[in-house]
């Protein structure tokens, strides 16, 4: 098996290596998207409105799953029923598709880890930056023509930026909708009406001709609508939509409490991520509760919560009134990296630091970020730190012991690089006081961390192969660098089994 990041310089990537032969799978011309790219933003304004004027999502997503219904496309229920045996194994990315680069070096590992599995879930933006249909080919149809099995799929905030128009017309092969009631002159619907932005209209020809990429027989998925319940082997997974800004409608909550009850173990995939960067974020549930009250609820048996939406891996067990539940955070499926290196010392729902896994690693993130900003500032010098000396300064300051020894991970933390650490949003064990610092960890993650996609390896990138049995279900997260050495053997970088006790969950 390959050495992961864990284990050494070359198994996270930092080392000469012979790149990988993903370009090969890429399209001619590759447009780079940029997010510092005033257009790019201006896009994607409708997160921004909703957040200011109200979200129309919860009305709008009832209304496509109504239309389903009505149309006869989809029960009540929305249950995908599979004929999987109870030994079966299905992958899972998030956050996939910008189309460039970064995304098609996650493919060559895909297929090689992913051998031999029943289907894919994609957790969350499909494709960016406002999930267009007509970008489809290249970003979701090109990529993996080659996996052969079903991809499902939940929309992430992005897909949710064309009114999820694209997503469904793919995903569920939905007309789109028809235009909603006028709002209330001066109403606060009025006001964002005035900008919000429209979604593009599919060119059905352009789908038609990329679905023939992934047209054969074993590789047809058809899904009721943008949240769904899955009855594969012994196991139910159950997808929700958490659209704009992170939560559910009542009407949601609703079905999801339905399709939660029973005793079959359960997986919980969501757009957003329930723990995530050291918190708790429990989704809140439109006429209240949370989606996590539902998930802790031990009539309900989940045994994990897997969510996209943040471009890293993290890994949070957490114990639950004597039942473990597996959190997990895994949305490095091809967009941009975001930093782990601003997450604190873990200390939330009884996890600690030791328990806790994240990719990359804080060290390496940190390292990837000081030549980000080395380059972005002309500060090389100054800013570059190598992944050793990254290593070091984090774990000094969160206090912690690297995870990857070495001689200068365990040596003196200069001046500069505690320096360069502070500048760029290392968090300080508690007592400390913070410092000024460089735009890293909340505007990072909204517009300058969009700014960090590179196109020379090593990537970062992650996904999920999950193996179910009637007694258990293991977790690997594997590694995309875009080096060929792992591309034909991709690293693990995390390995995990839960128990499965029937009638328990967990």
């Amino acid at each position: 098996m390959s050495a992961s990041s864990r284990e050494s310089l070359a198994g996270a990537g930092w080392q000469d290596q012979e790149p990988g032969a993903y370009r090969e799978l890429m399209p001619p011309k590759v447009v780079k998207l940029s997010w510092l790219d005033p257009s790019t933003l201006w896009r994607a304004r409708n997160g921004p409105l909703a957040s200011m004027f109200g979200d129309p999502t919860g009305t709008d997503r009832q209304r496509w799953v109504r239309a389903q219904v009505a149309r006869g496309d989809a029960e009540e229920d929305l249950v995908i029923t599979r004929t999987d045996p109870d030994t079966f194994s299905f992958m899972l990315l998030g956050d996939t598709g910008e189309g460039d680069g970064p995304q098609y070096a996650v493919v060559p590992g895909l297929l090689e880890a992913g051998a031999g599995t029943r289907f894919a879930v994609v957790c969350s933006d499909v494709l960016y930056p406002v999930g267009s249909g007509n970008e489809y080919p290249t970003k979701f149809f090109r990529p993996y023509r080659d996996y052969a099995a079903p991809i499902y799929a939940i929309p992430g905030n992005h897909d949710w930026y064309d009114g999820l128009t694209g997503f469904m017309r793919v995903f569920c092969r939905a007309p789109a909708l028809p235009p909603a009631a006028r709002p209330r002159p001066l109403s606060r619907a009025w006001w964002r009406g005035l900008l919000w932005a429209r979604p593009d209209t599919p060119d059905d020809a352009l789908i038609d001709e990329a679905r023939t990429l992934r047209s054969a027989p074993e590789q047809a998925a058809s899904q009721p609508g943008p949240y769904w319940a899955m009855d594969a082997g012994p196991i139910r997974i159950i997808g929700i939509d958490t659209g704009l800004l992170g939560d559910i409608d009542r009407e949601q909550g609703e079905w999801l409490r339905r399709v939660a009850r029973g005793p079959r173990p359960k997986i919980l995939v969501t757009g957003s991520p329930i723990y995530v960067d050291g918190e708790h974020h429990p989704c809140a549930i439109g006429g209240g509760g949370t989606v996590d009250d539902i998930v802790r609820d031990p009539a309900h048996h989940f045994v994990a919560a897997i969510g996209g939406d943040i471009h890293n891996y993290q890994h949070y067990p957490v114990d639950v009134d004597g039942r473990r539940i597996e959190y997990v955070v895994s949305g490095g499926g091809g967009a941009f990296m975001h930093a782990t290196h601003t997450i604190p010392r873990v200390g939330v729902g009884g996890v600690t630091e030791d328990d806790f896994r994240c990719y990359p690693m804080r060290g390496d993130s940190l390292a990837f970020y000081s030549r980000l900003y080395g380059r972005r500032l002309r500060l090389r010098r100054l800013f570059d730190l190598t992944p050793d000396q990254a290593a070091a300064v984090v774990a000094a300051r969160l206090g912690i012991t690297p995870v990857r020894a070495s001689a200068d991970s365990e040596g003196k933390v200069t001046l500069r690089a505690r320096f360069v650490a502070s500048m760029l949003g290392v968090a300080t064990r508690p007592h400390r006081r913070r410092r000024v610092r460089l735009p890293v960890r909340h505007a990072l993650t909204q517009v300058l961390s969009p700014g960090s996609a590179t196109y020379s390896p090593p990537f970062f990138k992650n996904f999920l192969r999950l193996d179910v049995g009637p007694e258990a279900i293991r977790i690997r997260c594997y590694a995309a660098t875009g080096l060929r050495a792992q591309e034909v053997d991709p690293p693990v970088e995390d390995d995990f089994t839960i128990p499965l006790r029937p009638g328990d969950g967990g």
